[in-house]
């Protein structure tokens, strides 16, 4: 099990934390986000329900725009522009 975190093109970025439990999706979440510039898009892909309450917190807290939430069959896929 490894953490995945790509340049999806210019300004895009993913991070696949499957298979962690909090609260490493949002530690890596909060490192992957600090790499990013103003304005880039993080593509969250995680599969521990309870991390999403810790990741919609810190994305308030720094200013971060959660835009985009999905849920497939547990896998959420959520798309997170850095503020």
């Amino acid at each position: 099990m490894a953490v995945k975190f790509e340049k999806v093109d210019e300004g895009n970025y993913m991070l696949d934390v499957k298979g962690f439990t909090c609260p490493h999706p949002q530690m890596y979440t909060k490192k992957a986000l600090q790499k990013l510039q103003s304005g880039d898009v993080l593509t969250l892909v995680f599969d521990n329900a309870s991390s999403g309450e810790s990741v919609i917190s810190m994305c308030e807290s720094e200013g971060n725009d959660l835009f985009e939430r999905s849920d497939d069959g547990g896998t959420f896929t959520w798309k997170i522009r850095k503020g």
